[in-house]
């Protein structure tokens, strides 16, 4: 791995953990608060809301700036956020905060594709992308396991103060190892940047990482459930399990990247095709041990399978604003985390069974 592609892995890493650890704290955040579970759970919406408004509206706002620049200054917001969290003396406060941690995510990404593809060969364009993208999932098998436990062992605000100091390394990563040349400006501004996002095929590819990644969070969202009602297993193996989940979607994404490189439609259309298969069988695989263990690994190789390629997609639907596009993408990535929760919701509200979200996904 090219070391400035392991400076954008440690950020993506760092932003990886602080987007799903809030999860795995929710009892000890609430206890700490006073809050209910359900109000404690408006914290994961927050910092996904954060991901939404800001995805377009930083990489708009930095447009012309130098994306080297423009990466560094995101992962400072990235660090103020998390500290804040750490600090936050109630309830209002830790929900501020968690917002203004959601508010680098999504551009962090979107410029770290642009640098990242500038780094790689045609031929190797997605590989590179996978590669910033490792560190996403790596978070899901290694950081947000470790952020929980250090959480239930030394509080939940140590947690963010940890993921602070990843932030910390991430800028220092970046400061280092990502060329200035890399930091050259784009060659329109705003006005041209958001030109480009009228255009239908931008917003077809759009619709389909919403479309994609709904389906994944339609079933993951209520992937405990599954599991022990369905599968048998007891709640203390959840966390294998989803540790499971965790290497699928790692060896899915290094898998989606190479691919994409050699046809990125069939890629797509493998990965897809796959998931929905995958989603199908749900309700026969979650029927013993085994294969439930195997229905979540695959899960996670399919649907991440998609994502460098689905990334790949939209920044060449906009190829003349790749940084928005491509920033815009990761929102509709947190749309379809919110929209798919809700479409399995329904499933399981309507009486379905336990595995039933996974059929409307």
């Amino acid at each position: 791995m090219p070391l400035a592609l392991l400076a954008l892995a440690v950020g993506a890493f760092g932003i990886g953990t602080t987007e799903f650890v809030m999860m795995g704290l929710l009892p000890d955040v609430a206890d700490d608060l006073g809050i209910s579970i359900p109000s404690a759970g408006h914290l994961v919406s927050a910092y996904a809301l954060g991901v939404v408004v800001g995805a377009p509206l930083l990489a708009a706002a930095t447009a012309k700036l130098p994306r080297r620049t423009v990466l560094i200054a995101l992962m400072g917001l990235f660090v103020a956020g998390n500290a804040l969290s750490a600090l936050a003396p109630d309830h209002g406060w830790l929900l501020a905060a968690r917002f203004l941690s959601g508010l680098p995510h999504g551009a962090f990404f979107g410029v770290g594709a642009v640098v990242a593809m500038t780094m790689a060969t045609p031929e190797r364009k997605a590989r590179s992308v996978s590669l910033m993208f490792l560190g996403l999932t790596m978070a899901n098998v290694v950081g947000v396991p470790a952020a929980t436990l250090m959480g239930q062992h030394f509080g939940w605000r140590a947690t963010f103060l940890a993921v602070s100091a990843i932030g910390l390394a991430a800028i220092a990563s970046l400061v280092l190892l990502i060329p200035r040349d890399r930091g050259t400006a784009p060659q329109q501004g705003l006005r041209g940047e958001l030109a480009t996002l009228r255009s239908l095929p931008v917003w077809l590819a759009l619709g389909t990482t919403v479309a994609g990644f709904g389906a994944l969070f339609a079933a993951y969202s209520y992937i405990t459930p599954m599991l022990t009602d369905s599968a048998g297993y007891a709640d203390t193996s959840v966390t294998l399990l989803l540790a499971l989940f965790g290497v699928g979607a790692t060896a899915g994404n290094l898998l989606g990247g190479r691919l994409a490189d050699h046809s990125l439609r069939a890629t797509l259309f493998g990965g897809l095709a796959s998931l929905t298969a995958i989603l199908a069988l749900f309700p026969l695989l979650m029927s013993t041990q085994i294969t439930a263990a195997l229905a979540v690994t695959l899960l996670g190789t399919a649907a991440f399978a998609t994502g460098s390629p689905l990334q790949l997609m939209v920044m060449e639907k906009a190829a003349a604003a790749p940084s928005l596009a491509s920033s815009a993408n990761q929102a509709a990535f947190n749309l379809a985390n919110a929209g798919g929760a809700w479409i399995g919701g329904l499933a399981l509200a309507a009486g379905f069974g336990p595995t039933s979200p996974a059929l409307a996904g």
